[in-house]
């Protein structure tokens, strides 16, 4: 737990993919942390680049301007595009088209490049599927430019299904909601340690089921709310107020426990509270990955449900691992509750502390 809070500002985003084609022209424009890729490390199930032998290298890539980092970038996907599969009636080669680098800003969180690679499809051609390389990580896969476009989600290695050229292969409602439901489940476990940290300071308050049953709801109908409301872009708070606010919720929760092991009056109401904050951090990550327009609200659905389910995962674990055995020992609020506590607000603050001043 504590070598995660150290690797926490280093978490890996995906790539986003926009393809299109035009005129027997296929276009594939990457936004894509290339740092992680000139440096060599497999991004497939990596939560953090600090937990890889390439955690230096990488950081000192971060820390180059456009200028200095743009010809590795150059020299190192001119070869590794042949990597990435495009099948439209026989292969389609890609090649390395043009870079646009970001400037250098917070070297703690990862920089977005815009990578274009290009190639020539066959007149004959009307389906197209794209194989995404394994250790790339996952990858966002949208079609561009026609009706009723194909968005999909893969890992490293995966392929995805043949769609149409022409448009027509947008998901239906259900295939959104089935594809949501992992992204979702993946934010919490294994990424979400700040939401994991929360989660367990609620089930640390008593062993009772009534207690965590009513955290549990508000926290649930809280983060629904603000999720909805911030993948619909009708609210947006930026990451360096939400981001702290969110570390203090954990930290506070978890404190409360050391003094109380009741469910009081007021908790249900703060823990809604701190819900609100912690959708608004549920948004931000749906933003990275975006919603299909066309099915924009199975989507969400299926996202949610994916946080639920990881939620509900991590008392499930809580409860086997510590609850079942020991939670009616008389010492097991002294000995496992209360430390416990004390180490998850422990973390809240310095996530709290490095979120506002590192």
């Amino acid at each position: 737990m504590l070598a995660g809070v150290m690797a926490s500002a280093h978490e890996v985003s995906p790539t986003i993919a926009d393809l299109e084609i035009d005129g027997g022209e296929l276009t594939l424009c990457l936004r894509i942390n290339v740092e992680a890729f000139v440096a060599e490390i497999n991004l497939d199930g990596l939560e953090n680049t600090n937990a890889t032998n390439e955690a230096e290298r990488y950081d000192e890539l971060r820390a180059l301007p456009p200028e200095a980092l743009a010809p590795m970038v150059d020299a190192f996907f001119s070869d590794w595009a042949n990597n990435i599969e495009v099948e439209a009636a026989g292969s389609v080669p890609l090649s390395f088209s043009t870079v646009l680098i970001d400037p250098v800003g917070d070297i703690e969180l990862p920089r977005e490049t815009e990578l274009v690679l290009t190639g020539n499809v066959s007149d004959s051609a009307r389906m197209v599927r794209l194989r995404w390389p394994e250790g790339a990580g996952y990858l966002v896969l949208r079609q561009q430019g026609v009706e009723e476009p194909y968005t999909g989600f893969l890992v490293g290695g995966e392929a995805s299904p043949l769609f149409a050229i022409a448009g027509g292969g947008a998901q239906t409602g259900w295939q959104a909601f089935l594809s949501y439901i992992p992204v979702g489940f993946d934010h919490i476990l294994p990424k979400g340690l700040d939401h994991i940290l929360f989660v367990l300071a609620l089930f640390f308050l008593s062993t009772g089921l009534r207690p965590l049953l009513w955290q549990i709801t508000a926290f649930t109908l809280a983060h629904t709310v603000t999720l909805a409301l911030g993948a619909l872009g009708w609210v947006q708070v930026p990451a360096a107020i939400v981001e702290p606010l969110i570390a203090a919720s954990i930290a506070f929760v978890a404190v409360e426990n050391l003094f109380t092991n009741t469910l009081s009056r007021w908790r249900p109401l703060v823990v809604f509270g701190f819900g609100l904050l912690h959708g608004l951090g549920f948004a931000s990550v749906l933003g990275e990955f975006g919603l299909p327009q066309d099915q924009f609200i199975p989507a969400l659905i299926g996202f949610n449900i994916g946080v639920e389910l990881g939620q509900l995962t991590v008392i499930a674990i809580a409860f086997f691992m510590v609850g079942y055995w020991f939670g009616r020992k008389p010492w097991y609020r002294t000995r496992i509750a209360m430390p416990a506590s004390a180490v998850i607000a422990l973390i809240g603050v310095y996530w709290m502390i490095e979120r506002v001043f590192l």
